[in-house]
C-alpha cells in the first residue's frame, strides 16, 4: 500500500443531524460512547495498511481537527513516510467553498500530485462500517481498472439516498443513476439495488485528468456521482467492488447515520446483548482518542423502596462517569458524565460531561455535551413540553437537547421537584 494515497472527505454539514451538527462537522459527531464517526474510516485505513491519509475538512472543523490531532496523528511516524494530515480549504485554485466531492479533491490536486501516488482511494468520513481497503485496491489492480467503485446491496426503497449502479457479469459498470426515484434493480432481485458506498479507487493519473476536465465543464456540479462517474462509464474501465465486511457477523454492517433517528438506532443497537456492530473485535479494532479520565464508578447500594442504588443495566458507561445513586437502563453514557441520586435514564444517549440532577427522568433522548438537567426535570415524557422548551423532537420521537454555544446549557425545571 506504499503507492496508495487515501483522501477522506470530511467536510459535510450534516444538516439532517442538527442540532448535533450545529457546532461540529458530521464526522466529528460522537458515536458509541467513546468514538467519533470519523474513527471508523480512519481505523479502516490503519487496519488496511493505508498510512498516507489526507482528511479534507470544510464546515465547523475545529473539534474534528482537534480530535485527529490528539488521537490519530501520533499513531504514525512521519519520518517513515506515514501521516494523517488535516487539510482545510486552501482556495488555491478559486476563491469559493468546495462545490462538490470532485471539486474538493480538485482544489487539493497540488497536494495529491506532490505525493506522487500510483493510486488514490477516495473515502467518506461519515459512515459506520468495517472494510479492508487493501482488498479493494488489489481488485482494482487485478482488473486493470481506471476507476473502481465500492458497492453494497441495499433495499430498492432506499434508492433516493444512493447512487445506483448497474453492472454486467464481469462487474463492469454499464449504468449509473444518482439518487433515482425509480432505480434499476439487481437482475432477478427486484427488491434490491447495488448502491454506491461513496468509496472510489482511481489510478492517480486518470483521476487528475478527469478532475481537470470536469473543472472546465460548464454546468457541472463537480461531483463524483453526478458528473465524474457517468462521464467515464462508456469510455474507460470502470468496475464495481462488492462490499466485503470485516465485522465478522452474519449480516453485513454499513450505516449512514445521517438522520437523528438513524443515529439513535445505531447507537441503541450497541447496548443489545449481541449487537450487529462488534466493537470488541480484536481482529479489526476501532481506534480513537481517549482522554485521561479515571474508570467509571457506581455508588450507593441502599435497600428499601426509597433507597438509592447506583446501577446501569444493558448500557455502555465510559471513563470518568459516576452513577451516584441513580439508575440507567439501555443507554450510552459518554466520558465525565454524572447521574445523581434518584435520577433515572433510559433508552438515551448522554454525550460527554452531561449532568443529570436528582430525581430527574430522561427517556428516549440525545443530550449533547455539558448539558445540565436540573433536579426534578422530565425529558422525553411530554413532547409538547419538550418542544416548548426549544428542544428538537425527531420524527421517531427522540428528544435532542443541544449544547448552548459551548457552555453548560441549563433548562428551566417544571414544578415537579420530588422530596
Amino acid at each position: 500500500m506504499n503507492d496508495v494515497l487515501a483522501v477522506v472527505l470530511a467536510g459535510g454539514k450534516g444538516e439532517r443531524l442538527e442540532p448535533l451538527t450545529r457546532d461540529r462537522a458530521k464526522p466529528a459527531v460522537p458515536f458509541g460512547g467513546s468514538y467519533r464517526i470519523v474513527d471508523f474510516t480512519l481505523s479502516n485505513c490503519i487496519n488496511s495498511g493505508l498510512r498516507r491519509v489526507l482528511v479534507l475538512t470544510q464546515y465547523k472543523a475545529m473539534s474534528l481537527d482537534r480530535h485527529i490531532t490528539l488521537g490519530w496523528q501520533r499513531l504514525l511516524c512521519r519520518e517513515l513516510g506515514e501521516w494523517i494530515d488535516v487539510i482545510p480549504p486552501q482556495q488555491r485554485i478559486d476563491e469559493h467553498w468546495y462545490q462538490g466531492t470532485a471539486d474538493a479533491v480538485y482544489q487539493n490536486i497540488y497536494t495529491l500530485e506532490k505525493e506522487r501516488p500510483e493510486y488514490v482511494v477516495i473515502l467518506a468520513g461519515d459512515h459506520i462500517y468495517k472494510m479492508d481497503y487493501g482488498h479493494l485496491v488489489e481488485y482494482h489492480k487485478q482488473a486493470g481498472a481506471d476507476l473502481t467503485v465500492g458497492v453494497l446491496k441495499a433495499p430498492a426503497s432506499d434508492s433516493r439516498h444512493f447512487g445506483v449502479i448497474q453492472i454486467d457479469s464481469d462487474h463492469r459498470l454499464v449504468g449509473f443513476q444518482e439518487k433515482p426515484a425509480e432505480p434499476a434493480t439487481i437482475p432477478g432481485d427486484p427488491d434490491h439495488i447495488y448502491a454506491s458506498m461513496g468509496i472510489y479507487v482511481f489510478t492517480a493519473r486518470f483521476l487528475f485528468e478527469q478532475l481537470c476536465l470536469d473543472a472546465t465543464r460548464p454546468g457541472s456540479r463537480h461531483d463524483f456521482g453526478h458528473n465524474i462517474i457517468p462521464a467515464v462509464i462508456d469510455t474507460h474501465r470502470v468496475f464495481a467492488y462488492p462490499f466485503l465486511d470485516e465485522n465478522r457477523k452474519k449480516n453485513e454492517y454499513w450505516r449512514d447515520v445521517g438522520t437523528l433517528d438513524a443515529y439513535f438506532e445505531a447507537n441503541m443497537d450497541l447496548v443489545s446483548v449481541d449487537p450487529q456492530l462488534n466493537m470488541y473485535d480484536e481482529h479489526w479494532p476501532i481506534r480513537t482518542y481517549l482522554p485521561n479520565f479515571p474508570p467509571p464508578k457506581f455508588v450507593f447500594a441502599e435497600e428499601g423502596p426509597k433507597a438509592r442504588r447506583g446501577q446501569a443495566l444493558d448500557s455502555i458507561v465510559c471513563q470518568g462517569t459516576i452513577i451516584s445513586g441513580g439508575s440507567v437502563e439501555r443507554s450510552l453514557l459518554g466520558t465525565n458524565t454524572r447521574v445523581n441520586s434518584f435520577a433515572h435514564v433510559e433508552d438515551s444517549i448522554l454525550l460527554d460531561g452531561v449532568d443529570i440532577g436528582r430525581h430527574a427522568r430522561v427517556r428516549r433522548a440525545i443530550i449533547d455535551k455539558h448539558v445540565h438537567i436540573p433536579p426534578g426535570t422530565e425529558v422525553g415524557y411530554d413532547h409538547e413540553q419538550d418542544r416548548a422548551r426549544g428542544f428538537t423532537v425527531s420524527e421517531g420521537g427522540v428528544v435532542v437537547i443541544a449544547k448552548a454555544d459551548g457552555v453548560d446549557h441549563f433548562i428551566e425545571p417544571e414544578a415537579m421537584s420530588r422530596s
